[in-house]
């Protein structure tokens, strides 16, 4: 049954589902063995080849896996998808199976610290090249595309000062230099952004985040054209950093409410911004929704809703952050984001903790900064908790 034409809601239910399991199962069986029999030689051997359909052995593919794989290769409007041990060895798995030395990577400053640190440190050791652009500079960004490049990698909206990027202006641009387009979609989600749409050849998720959604599992997991994937499975197939069955159950089971709670999430991120927005201890909120926000009008473009994630900066440096963080009831002081329930802290402690202050300072991070990812609660019992805590200062 193809049902690749429904709405988010119905595709985060049925994808991947459509068909009867095992024994008429009525949820996707954990199949936690790690190998596979076969009756005989010739089956198997057809199986091991590709020419027919089956699994051999779990650090390849495995039938619940596949389940996860196919559901995020549907929400993402995808020829093919696969599955990993966690979203950073998604993104380094992507890089190291599509990049060679002597290659070009044309990115932003402002991506997620652990795909910085990529950057910066590990893909020069391999001589290959890596242009760091102002993100909403999209003249830089295109001009740095024509000199050449084999691959350009995006975030949008960014992690964790919220920038926006045109992504369909991007891709385009890299398109036309032959380069590849990279996306990572976790802050966004299927639900609020599809950057395939877009004119993206691939998109990455930290699945740890809104799609698992309730902060209990790690999952990364990559989708897009079917040659690509074919190149980055086959890197994974060898590198090891595979999925277990148990763990995709568990992203399956929680991408069944994922257009539920990214619409609270939306809901909730979009009321605490607003009101932040006009408080007197508060130095500037980033958040796509707020007019006021620079790439407002792009992200109205792209994106069905503005995601769960906001940042603030509050007067007074990191004293008063540290007062603020403190004083909140309603919000684990945590490194994640995309859970149920808020989670907040500094970038030197969350997203870019990988990296010293001089390089947070260097990529426009303040120490003043707070991260906020709006769970599920009531909104207006968060902003009770936030007021409170404001107070303190």
């Amino acid at each position: 049954m193809d049902i690749s034409k429904q709405k988010p809601g119905t595709l985060s239910v049925w994808a991947g589902e459509s068909e009867p399991f095992a024994e008429g199962s009525h949820t996707v069986p954990i199949f936690s063995s790690v190998t596979f029999a076969y009756k005989n030689i010739d089956e198997w051997n057809e199986v091991a080849k590709g020419i027919r359909d089956g699994h051999i052995y779990s650090r390849n593919t495995n039938p619940t896996i596949r389940v996860l794989e196919e559901k995020i290769r549907i929400l993402e409007h995808a020829e093919a998808a696969v599955s990993f041990s966690s979203g950073m060895a998604g993104i380094s798995n992507t890089f190291f199976a599509l990049l060679k030395p002597g290659d070009r990577v044309v990115s932003i400053k402002d991506s997620y610290g652990g795909t910085s640190r990529l950057f910066l440190e590990f893909l020069p050791k391999f001589n290959i090249e890596v242009a760091l652009c102002e993100t909403e500079d999209h003249e830089e960004l295109e001009r740095e595309i024509t000199k050449g490049c084999s691959l350009v990698y995006l975030e949008s909206p960014t992690n964790p000062t919220l920038k926006v990027i045109d992504l369909k202006r991007i891709a385009s641009a890299a398109k036309k230099a032959g380069a590849i387009t990279v996306v990572d979609n976790t802050f966004a989600s299927p639900v609020n952004q599809n950057p395939i749409d877009l004119g993206a050849d691939l998109v990455v998720h930290s699945a740890t985040k809104y799609l698992g959604g309730h902060s209990d599992t790690l999952c990364g997991l990559v989708c897009g054209k079917k040659e690509l994937i074919r190149k980055i499975f086959e890197f994974r197939e060898i590198n090891g950093a595979s999925l277990h069955p148990e763990t995709a159950y568990n992203v399956i089971r929680g991408m069944k409410t994922l257009e539920l709670r990214v619409n609270r999430h939306n809901d909730n991120a979009m009321k605490t911004a607003q009101w932040l927005d006009e408080h007197p201890k508060v130095e500037t909120v980033f958040y796509p929704g707020l007019e006021s926000h620079p790439g407002h009008k792009i992200a109205k473009k792209q994106m069905n809703g503005f995601g769960g994630i906001l940042s603030f900066e509050l007067k007074g440096g990191y004293d008063n952050v540290k007062t603020l963080l403190h004083n909140l009831k309603f919000v684990h002081l945590a490194a994640s984001l995309g859970s149920v329930s808020t989670l907040a802290g500094p970038p030197r402690t969350t997203s870019h903790v990988e990296l010293s202050e001089e390089q947070r300072k260097q990529l426009g991070i303040s120490e003043s900064l707070i991260r906020y990812s709006a769970g599920i609660e009531n909104a207006e019992d968060l902003i009770d908790d936030l007021k409170a805590a404001l107070d303190k200062i």
